[in-house]
């Protein structure tokens, strides 16, 4: 497990806890290191923690919503199962998790509206290696990135060089 090299990448103090945590993912499986990174931010002030993924819909037709871009039944099977398998994992380790699957264009907006939402003090994802600017807005895979850039609150990214 490490934390993606970066500038911005918050340290977690010995004093410091918090009391909510968003375990948030853009689509992506949630890997063991960034359960290990919450558990281990987690268990100092008995923090609870709210998993969050996104089911992508991939845009709009004519600006008019089309239901062929929605996501499909597997996709929301595949997301759902991402969550119960990071609460399942989270509770065996005796922390107070639930979780929710939301459908949206507007990922870093909805992520950040729902650590607001749910109170959360710390947000984290997993992440690729960050991307030089020309590229890294083009991409899907650094979400996580503009997740770190838009938040108002500390957001640990952790990448899984073991690729779960």
């Amino acid at each position: 497990m490490s934390a993606v090299a970066s500038r911005r990448q918050p340290k977690a103090s010995q004093t410091e806890s918090f009391q909510r945590i968003l375990l948030a993912s853009e689509g992506r499986p949630i890997p063991d290191a960034a359960i290990a990174r919450v558990v281990e931010l987690a268990r100092p002030g008995g923090a609870s923690v709210h998993v969050f993924s996104i089911a992508r819909v991939h845009g709009v037709a004519f600006g008019m919503p089309n239901p062929g871009l929605l996501p499909t039944k597997a996709e929301w099977k595949d997301q759902r199962a991402i969550i119960a398998s990071a609460v399942k994992r989270l509770r065996r380790k005796g922390i107070e998790a639930d979780g929710q699957v939301l459908g949206t264009r507007k990922t870093t907006k909805r992520i950040c509206d729902e650590a607001a939402k749910e109170g959360c003090d710390a947000i984290v994802m997993a992440a690729d290696p960050d991307r030089n600017r020309l590229i890294r807005d083009m991409l899907w895979s650094q979400e996580p990135q503009r997740v770190r850039r838009r938040a108002k609150l500390p957001v640990f990214l952790v990448s899984d060089e073991a690729g779960d």
